[in-house]
């Protein structure tokens, strides 16, 4: 009988699921996919948890559904803590375990560039947790809101956030469509006109990496929806009080959400001349430099092609289709028949409000109602079951025709004492 080779892959990000999807029902590929929770997240859609507009359930799947009748995929919840290349071994919370072949697709966290105190007291967005943190955060500064009326701490009446790219503006979007159509309606006697939703920049435009023409249809779009949009500036502090500004300038605030960048989660054992950027330094067949049998994929490889001589961008479609080309390079008997990776750049989009888009596609770009409604159908083509898709549809269009939704909940687990029961 032959014997399969034990592939691990750590992380079940976009990499990670779609990488362990292709070699699924491949009984001579024998793979066991590591994360620290159960469940796929659709990251694109976490802005919308976090306004309370979708349920977290439907963006997230569970790893055991999705592969609950393959013959040849594991799945095993914990932490890897450490590799041993010269073993072949992980080690996690809670086992060692041992591989012939490693594929690590851990993604990316916030990057607070070092800024533990921003770090600490700032929301970041990049799992299901933080985005259902920011929301249980902010309906609750509006319970106090209603509750102090005017003698409110002054930092409860504006929501910063930092960073605008395609999170940071689909949030301001959100929560100024929130303060206009949803607030007045839940609190009737409250007046938000002094609520400020704020977006800090440290460009000229939002949207820096998309065209011209996006970035300056999506500035209108903001200031059309009342978000206070500061550029070229940076935020160098925050005390959990009050946001401190290169330019000099302080607002006050104690809901800061921070969208202002991304880093690798590098997994400790591997030497350092095997990063670049805190991401894994891979060749075109996505190998980590300096091993035979370790791999990268996703947002954690730094691949260098004469098409992106700094790396490919962080994005899914990048994620994705290295996972796919990885897994397809897997299943040929000779590694001289592998296909390097090629980036096909899709183009790039962001949502900001209702009927309000844009979208750069590689051959034309467009904005506004169409871009919206383009934005929507492939956001809901991307999700993977058909009973998460019917789900999501239906809070968008009960939020279409509403201006509402019912998903506001508040809810934050009981900290009981384990003596008491």
């Amino acid at each position: 009988m032959e014997i399969r080779d034990k592939i691990i892959v750590i992380g079940g990000g976009f990499a990670g699921l779609q990488f362990a999807r292709q070699l699924n029902g491949k009984i001579d590929k024998k793979v066991m996919v590591i994360d620290k929770t159960n469940h796929h997240m659709f990251q694109p859609l976490f802005y919308q948890v976090a306004c309370g507009r979708i349920e977290p359930s439907n963006i997230s799947f569970p790893f055991r559904k999705i592969f609950q009748r393959s013959k040849n995929i594991q799945f095993r919840m914990t932490e890897v803590k450490k590799i041993l290349p010269l073993e072949n071994k992980i080690i996690t919370d809670d086992a060692t375990f041992h591989y012939d072949k490693l594929v690590i697709a851990t993604g990316c966290k916030t990057n607070f560039f070092g800024n533990q105190k921003m770090e600490n007291l700032a929301y970041g967005m990049k799992n299901t947790q933080e985005a259902i943190s920011i929301r249980n955060h902010i309906l609750l500064t509006f319970e106090k809101l209603i509750i102090e009326r005017k003698s409110s701490d002054d930092g409860n009446w504006s929501i910063v956030i930092v960073g605008s790219g395609p999170t940071g503006v689909e949030l301001a979007g959100a929560f100024a469509e929130m303060k206009r159509e949803i607030l007045p309606r839940d609190y009737p006697r409250m007046n938000f006109n002094d609520l400020d939703i704020i977006l800090v920049s440290s460009t000229e435009k939002p949207l820096s990496v998309m065209s011209d023409e996006a970035q300056a249809e999506s500035e209108k779009y903001l200031k059309d929806l009342g978000v206070k949009f500061i550029s070229n500036d940076r935020v160098v502090d925050y005390d959990g009080d009050k946001v401190y500004l290169k330019s000099g300038e302080i607002i006050a605030s104690n809901n800061v959400i921070w969208a202002a960048g991304v880093t690798g989660n590098i997994i400790s054992g591997l030497a350092e001349d095997s990063l670049k950027n805190n991401r894994y330094i891979v060749d075109r067949y996505n190998k980590v430099q300096g091993f035979d049998n370790i791999y990268a994929i996703g947002d954690i490889a730094y691949m260098e092609t004469p098409k992106y001589p700094n790396g490919h961008p962080q994005v899914a479609n990048v994620a994705i289709n290295q996972g796919k080309n990885l897994a397809k390079n897997f299943l040929k008997k000779i590694q001289k028949d592998w296909s390097p990776y090629e980036y096909t750049d899709l183009g790039s989009m962001a949502t900001i409000g209702k009927h309000r888009a844009v979208v750069d596609l590689p051959k034309f770009k467009f904005q506004g109602f169409f871009a919206w409604y383009f934005w929507m159908f492939l956001h809901l083509m991307l999700i993977l079951s058909v009973r998460n898709k019917l789900a999501i549809f239906f809070n968008w269009m009960w939020s279409y025709f509403n201006k509402d939704s019912s998903l506001r909940l508040i809810i934050i687990p009981n900290k009981k004492n384990k003596t008491e029961q």
